[in-house]
């Protein structure tokens, strides 16, 4: 496989806006190659897309691979003895890892979520004390539901851990809150962020040479779902040494426009932006328009792993296509569809009761729902390049939804 390692460099440029919108068209120039946007970043957790081959990765034009820092922590020296994330996953492009945050204060403490959340008559009680990872000043302390030991992630261990694993790109340490933190709490844990960013920043400067190529760092907003607090630490991450910014938080679906809005608005425009965690098409195309370049999400692996499929008239469930004769997509361009798979054949390999029938079809779905969101997002490019950003957007909405599951 080509080695895609061609400069030592991080720069950001921009090619094309959307006319009254923070949106662009651009190009991140990264040591192991360029990433047009905006582009789709498939989470290969460990190093690895499930079920996906890197060749396969190749096949349908993905750009770059996020992994995570928190589940590679303890393989990071070998990583970066076998000379960093690219070389040693075998993908050889442009690669992010995530600084652990996330994981240590909800997957880290055994839950599904940051808080422990305790229900009385119906009401979410998410006093602080509850946590079951314990936030300080230095760091965070949790319990490690895979090796059943107690560990502590800061951020200098996160900038560390990172630095080791080597990706082209890294995100500050950052306490995320939950929709059900209150303000009280956001406002004391946004000066947590701010204080543990500029810990990141210093720390990374030490080690983000170490592997013979340059490691780039983003900062990641917090502020929940208020403006003064998203546009207040948008403004002092701009005066802050990073090369880009991860826009962080628990969104709501009605509000994610508006606060993307709120901190784009402050940040600076010549610094990509990547969204963290999401990648439905709707969130694609608004995040695009308020100045997102980058988008990272495990939805549609873990969607396509459940049956739930995507086309361009909205997304369905393989579980009622029994023995059906249609491809998944008209002029779909994914391997899956190129090789005449109908949704009936691939129902059959997904209810086989074969491993190695559900391996081929998490294999054959993966590839299909993965290369649908890297081809919308490869047509907003286009569009936006071509000044029909809008009428792109409102075609493809208006196809996708407002339909319910078939």
């Amino acid at each position: 496989m080509t080695n895609y390692k061609n400069n030592n460099t991080f720069s950001f440029e921009i090619i094309k806006r959307i006319p009254g919108k923070l949106g662009r068209a651009g190009i991140i120039h990264t040591p192991h190659g360029d990433i047009k946007t905006p582009a789709f970043m498939s989470v290969g957790t460990k190093g690895e897309v499930k079920f996906v081959s890197m060749e396969d990765l190749y096949l349908i034009q993905a750009q770059a691979m996020l992994s995570n820092g928190y589940h590679l922590r303890n393989a990071s020296f070998e990583i970066a003895e076998n000379g960093g994330l690219a070389s040693w996953s075998g993908w050889n492009g442009p690669t992010l890892t995530d600084s652990g945050g996330f994981q240590v204060m909800s997957l880290g403490s055994g839950m599904g979520k940051v808080v422990s959340m305790k229900r009385e008559n119906d009401v979410i009680n998410t006093d602080p004390k509850d946590r079951l990872a314990h936030v300080t000043e230095d760091g965070v302390r949790f319990h490690d539901p895979f090796t059943d030991q107690e560990d502590f992630i800061g951020p200098e261990e996160s900038m560390q851990i990172q630095c080791r694993i080597g990706a082209d790109i890294h995100m500050a340490y950052d306490e995320l809150t939950s929709l059900a933190d209150s303000y009280e709490y956001n406002v004391e844990a946004l000066a947590r962020t701010e204080r543990w960013a500029i810990r990141s920043i210093n720390e990374h400067k030490k080690h983000c040479d170490d592997l013979g190529y340059h490691q780039s760092l983003y900062g990641v907003l917090q502020g929940g779902r208020w403006e003064d607090l998203r546009r207040s630490t948008a403004k002092r991450f701009a005066e802050m040494d990073f090369d880009g910014y991860g826009l962080g938080g628990a969104f709501l679906k009605e509000s994610l426009g508006d606060i993307l809005r709120w901190c784009c608005e402050e940040l600076p425009e010549t610094k990509p932006r990547h969204l963290l965690g999401l990648s439905h098409p709707d969130d694609i195309l608004i995040g695009t328009e308020m100045g997102a370049d980058t988008f990272d999400c495990v939805a549609p692996t873990r969607e396509a792993r459940h049956g739930k499929l995507y086309t361009k008239h909205g997304p369905i469930k393989l579980s009622k296509f029994t023995d059906s004769p249609l491809l998944l997509d008209e002029n779909c361009d994914c391997p899956t569809c190129q090789a005449g798979w109908t949704r009936g054949e691939l129902r059959a390999l997904w209810k086989s009761g074969s491993t190695e029938g559900k391996h081929k079809y998490f294999n054959l779905a993966t590839l299909h729902n993965l290369r649908f969101i890297i081809r919308l997002t490869e047509n907003t490019r286009q569009a936006i390049l071509e000044d029909r950003f809008a009428e792109f957007k409102e075609a493809f909405l208006k196809c996708y939804y407002p339909q319910s599951e078939k």
